[in-house]
């Protein structure tokens, strides 16, 4: 935001311009005092535990460009060269600033939901694109309305492609989101359980996600699932939507195992190298097509992904254990595609699955629990380490087929186990709700991976 003036910024954001009026933009906007640089635009919003507006001193000390806090926290402030922006709602002027530098941008814009896999559909999107334009994406978990903000404030002039991810836990939230930063392209990777303690049920959890849709412009593009029914209460006739998987207007035609795919897209044949071979991506993968496509992208040839951290991140021990990282989040459509892979890449090694609790699934947790146990069973899983109170619904239902199961109560404990259980030639999957915090896990694992495996 370099280009723009103070006063443009108080203007885009709806605050009231104090202090120096001269001059270019800040480098960056933080809301964290800790993080703040010199050139840094500081946004003091109000927390549960404290208020980022009392750090707006600090932040001017620093050599921030600038703070936008609320007037209780500006009056009195010695700006000495800075600026100093005041609102009633520090979030809204944030959220408003944000849109108000999308549009400036102008670049074309696609948000991602769903029940799980948008960021990996992120990430894929992000390699499909790279090549063409001039993309920006945004980092991890910054799906929220203060994560998406910053990150939209974040792209820089001259930025083509915007890919976006949206999450949510509740009705409107999504809707607040697709507000703020007004995409041409709304993709619904999927439709599960998740957050179904919170909405109360699948159909509420579509209507949730499909807010996208409904927030779409006239001309925008809705990339949905084929043959999903949940969403076709929300579809509209005035935008145009592209179905993906079996049966819709992007399928996979043909894959080989050495990562070659060759899609059909509304009658167009695309040929891709992959550098995955996880089956659960692929659907991922026709999403983004469908979705580069809607921007006039024709994707093709090689393509190499830099996924997120912590989301089936694959690594080769010294000791000859395989870990597969799954663990930044977990629900049951989540669980089983975890699994299946496991199931497919484990070759001669034994299966090995640590799964912990799946959280916010409601009434019915104990089935949902169970049927991951099964599942792991029917996936030829040859140990499994259930971690947590819920998961031990997932131990019972895998046992009964008299297989060999661990239940410990927590991450740490499971941390202690794993590694004295494990072989050399074993594939470990480690998987669970977020708030489970089963990384470390994967992480002791890869700490004793100096120490030989039994064979």
């Amino acid at each position: 935001m370099r280009s723009w003036t103070p006063e443009r910024i108080a203007e885009a954001a709806g605050a009231r311009l104090a202090g120096r009026a001269d001059g270019g933009g800040p480098a960056r906007v933080t809301i964290d005092s800790r993080d703040l640089a010199p050139g840094d635009l500081f946004v003091g919003l109000p927390g549960e535990t404290h208020d980022g507006g009392r750090f707006a001193a600090q932040a001017l000390a620093t050599g921030a460009w600038g703070v936008l806090v609320a007037p209780q926290h500006a009056a009195g402030l010695q700006a000495d060269g800075a600026v100093v922006l005041s609102a009633e709602d520090s979030l809204a002027a944030l959220q408003q600033l944000a849109r108000a530098w999308r549009r400036q941008l102008g670049a074309s814009t696609i948000a991602i939901t769903g029940s799980t896999g948008k960021t990996s559909t992120k990430d894929i999107l992000a390699a499909l694109l790279a090549p063409h334009r001039r993309t920006f994406v945004s980092r991890g978990n910054f799906n929220t309305d203060i994560g998406l903000p910053l990150e939209l404030l974040a792209a820089p002039e001259g930025t083509e492609a915007l890919v976006l991810e949206m999450g949510m836990r509740g009705a409107g939230q999504i809707a607040e989101l697709a507000r703020i930063a007004e995409p041409d392209v709304g993709v619904i990777v999927n439709i599960g359980p998740a957050h179904l303690e919170l909405l109360g049920s699948i159909e509420a959890i579509a209507a949730a996600k499909a807010e996208l849709i409904a927030d779409l412009p006239a001309h925008g593009t809705a990339v949905i699932p084929a043959n999903e029914p949940l969403l076709d209460p929300h579809r509209r006739d005035d935008i145009a939507t592209v179905t993906f998987g079996p049966g819709g207007d992007v399928t996979l035609a043909r894959q080989d195992p050495d990562g070659t795919v060759e899609l059909d897209a509304q009658g167009e044949r695309i040929a891709l190298q992959l550098d995955f071979t996880q089956q659960h991506l692929r659907g991922n993968l026709l999403a983004a097509v469908a979705a580069a496509r809607a921007i006039g992208v024709r994707p093709g040839g090689r393509v190499t992904v830099a996924f997120s951290g912590r989301r089936g991140e694959r690594t080769r021990l010294p000791n000859g254990v395989t870990v597969i990282d799954d663990c930044y989040n977990a629900n049951p459509m989540s669980m089983r595609a975890a699994l299946d892979d496991l199931a497919a890449t484990a070759g001669e090694g034994r299966r090995v699955a640590v799964l912990g609790d799946m959280l916010e699934l409601g009434p019915e947790e104990g089935r949902f629990h169970a049927e991951i146990g099964a599942h792991a069973a029917d996936a030829g899983v040859d140990l499994l380490v259930a971690v947590g109170e819920r998961s031990r619904a997932t131990a019972e239902a895998f046992q009964s087929d008299g297989r060999e199961t661990q239940v410990v109560a927590d991450a740490a404990q499971a941390a202690t186990l794993v590694p004295k259980l494990v072989r050399t030639g074993d594939v470990v999957l480690v998987k669970a709700s977020r708030g489970i915090g089963l990384e470390v896990v994967a992480e002791a694992l890869t700490d004793d991976a100096d120490r030989p495996a039994r064979g």
